[in-house]
């Protein structure tokens, strides 16, 4: 989809980037070994994101980190855009929404550090039927057309340190329960 509007895929993975989880912080030689690409061409489209307002900078020694800026004024449809793009939507629309008595929502894995990937790891907490979610979630994967991983854990004794990865990163809360005055983020 983000391949017919934009032409760069350079650019279309800046934007998977930081917009799939807008706490992603980034540095130019970090993201070449991470994309393997050129560091000239992944600066000339950070720069031109940067102009642009959608993305801001801070330095941090010699390295000059980038993330989303969340005070654009197009912040949260470009987000949409990222997630409609990797089928985060269907995703929530086919399986977080018909659950019943969920809590909360995590993507882990390349997902939740802003990588594109054909597999979603996903932590769903809360009490869930095992058995329909699974029935569930194998309709979702034809939709979004990618492999859906999951677990399941219960929400008493659930800590969030227990979701982070190796490097200790942390996951990406997808959905919280609308009935708990939580919200879809």
């Amino acid at each position: 989809m983000l391949e017919s509007l934009i032409s760069s895929q350079t650019r279309i993975k800046l934007l998977l980037k930081f917009f799939l989880n807008s706490d992603t912080k980034a540095y130019l030689r970090g993201l070449e070994s991470e994309f393997g690409e050129s560091s000239n061409g992944i600066r000339v489209e950070l720069n031109r994101l940067e102009v642009a307002g959608m993305l801001v900078s801070e330095s941090k020694g010699k390295k000059k980190y980038f993330k989303a800026n969340t005070s654009h004024p197009l912040f949260y449809e470009l987000q949409a855009l990222v997630h409609k793009h990797l089928g985060l939507d269907q995703i929530v629309e086919q399986v977080v929404k018909r659950l019943g008595n969920l809590e909360q929502v995590y993507l882990t894995g390349a997902f939740a550090r802003g990588l594109d990937n054909q597999v979603v790891d996903m932590v769903f907490v809360g009490e869930v039927d095992v058995q329909f979610l699974s029935e569930l979630v194998a309709r979702a994967e034809g939709l979004v057309r990618r492999a859906i991983r999951y677990q399941v854990l219960a929400p008493d004794g659930f800590h969030l340190a227990q979701l982070c990865d190796e490097a200790g990163n942390p996951p990406f809360l997808l959905w919280f329960s609308e009935e708990k005055k939580y919200q879809h983020v």
